[in-house]
């Protein structure tokens, strides 16, 4: 016999319910009273929740659809500020002059600076309020001699990209759908390499961990060659090899001739320290020392810093690139017109991974899969996915912001995580100027159609009359979490109900009208 509190789960997900909710405590302002609302877990790869990911899937195929053919473009003016930013920015200059004109610690005002510029952002403004603060560093831009040229076309100030009219007077605004490799490491059999031995485990971990930086790098030859603001939606899933790989809809269209020839001759450099000799490993391993940093064990000397260690690279004339990462050769490019099957089925297969985890993929039965795995979680163990990353100690440097505690192969970054397996960049990417709406604006719309059609106002909320604040572990104001996912059902069995009724007296209208017209 099923257990009930499985049962329960099941009817909360045909409900739509999120069965891991976080409660929160909140104040009402207005009247003073606290209440426990459950917030969906918002479907995170820990969470797993099936609901919240199915929710989180239809908002991104909206915002897919919604950006894709655009035929006017996208308002990208910036709203006036309102008395709050304005304030907030007010409070932030009285800040920073005190913390400028302090002859002791500031280390209470640079606490408060940090969690202004996070009020700052929170409050709708972008960036930071002092802009880059430390001096870029300047690399040559002279492409690689065996890259060869792109062609460039002048830019327009536009991002709709040609119009195509036929015979009969018809417009056609198509646009691309493009997927992107990278390169082989070996030769594979069903997503598992047909001789370990030889499969570069190396190369292919460090250019998962680097694949976002090569996307990058694309999307700018892809505006020089196109000669307009390019737009696009993208998402990265890891093929059946483990190596991520892009789908991207693109708005407006290139020959795919050009397209093909943008993703050879792409590339992306990393200018960081050399990571191919092993300095300090197992007990031999670089110690701590207050105020001055990592030293080395045996001679007491102060391990050169992140910046230092760069620094050096910059006066090396003939210093080469770490790695540099390339796309494969299978590249596949697509014609896609707006409102067509094809458009829809694209926009389906965009938003087929978003919520899933690599090991979501992986059969828990195949050993030569799992190992597989193990040989690549292995190869990324000790290599350093960022600058902050502590296995640069392996190597005979001090990670930036290094503090105490760091070790070689046991950074927290979720690179080096199997549900990730190198690549730690976001797996949706959507330029800014896409749909002319933020995800947050997809989500109102479809909250606006819900109460519209429940006959509910809606009114925005004000984003003063509430605090949150987490509830404690063990709480005893916190029901039972199966009390809570029953309530949400019958919360929801009660809209499906309104829905239906509200369906049932639409149709009733509708055939009443074509009654009437008929006679």
């Amino acid at each position: 016999m099923p257990l009930t509190r499985d049962v329960a789960e099941e009817v909360a997900k045909q409900y739509g319910v999120c069965i891991r909710p976080v409660p929160l405590k909140r104040l009402d302002t207005h009247t003073g009273a606290w209440e426990i609302i459950d917030v969906p877990c918002g479907a995170t790869l820990e969470t797993k929740c099936p609901p919240c990911a199915k929710r989180n899937r239809h908002l991104r195929m909206a915002q897919c659809r919604e950006g894709w053919h655009l035929d006017q473009e996208p308002t990208i003016t910036p709203n006036e500020p309102n008395d709050e930013q304005r304030w907030l920015i007010e409070f932030r200059a009285d800040v920073q002059a005190q913390r400028d004109q302090a002859n002791q610690d500031t280390t209470d005002l640079d606490e408060l600076i940090a969690g202004l510029d996070e009020e700052i952002n929170a409050a709708g403004m972008r960036g930071n309020v002092l802009g880059r603060t430390v001096p870029k560093r300047n690399r040559s831009t002279r492409r690689r001699q065996d890259a060869p040229e792109l062609p460039k076309r002048k830019m327009i100030n536009s991002t709709l990209g040609r119009t195509f009219e036929s015979a009969n007077g018809k417009t056609y605004r198509p646009s691309l759908f493009v997927t992107l490799t990278l390169p082989s490491y070996g030769k594979v059999n069903n997503g598992v390499p047909v001789d370990p031995d030889s499969y570069d485990y190396a190369r292919a971990a460090r250019d998962a961990l680097h694949f976002s930086k090569l996307v990058d790098r694309f999307v700018q030859n892809l505006r020089r060659v196109a000669g307009y603001d390019v737009q696009y939606f993208a998402a990265v899933e890891p093929q059946k090899r483990l190596a991520p790989h892009l789908h991207m809809a693109i708005r407006g269209t290139l020959p795919r001739a050009e397209i093909k020839q943008i993703a050879a001759t792409t590339y992306h450099q990393v200018w960081w320290p050399a990571a191919d000799r092993v300095v300090f490993d197992g007990d031999h391993l670089p110690v701590w020392e207050d105020g001055t940093g990592y030293l080395d064990p045996s001679t007491g000397e102060v391990l050169p810093t992140w910046d230092q260690a760069l620094d050096q690279l910059d006066t090396d004339e003939a210093a080469e690139p770490l790695h540099v990462i390339r796309f494969g050769i299978q590249v596949d490019v697509q014609g896609v017109l707006a409102g067509t099957p094809d458009a829809d089925q694209c926009i389906r297969y965009l938003s087929k991974y978003l919520t899933k985890s690599l090991g979501d993929s992986l059969d828990p039965d195949d050993q030569a899969q799992r190992d597989h795995v193990a040989r690549l979680a292995e190869a990324l163990r000790f290599e350093p996915c960022s600058p902050t990353c502590p296995n640069w100690l392996r190597y005979g440097i001090q990670p930036k912001g290094a503090k105490p505690g760091m070790a070689p192969g046991q950074c927290r970054s979720k690179a080096h995580k199997p549900d990730h397996l190198g690549y730690a960049g976001r797996r949706v990417l959507v330029s800014r100027k896409w749909s002319n709406k933020t995800l947050a604006e997809h989500k109102q719309d479809r909250r606006t159609w819900v109460l519209e059609a429940l006959g509910q106002p809606n009114e925005p909320a004000d984003p003063h009359r509430y605090v949150w604040k987490p509830v404690p572990a063990g709480d005893a104001n916190v029901p039972p979490l199966a009390v809570r996912l029953l309530r949400s059902v019958h919360e929801r069995q009660r809209w499906r109900a309104h829905m239906a009724q509200l369906q049932a007296q639409a149709d009733g209208q509708d055939l009443s009208a074509i009654e009437e017209g008929a006679a």
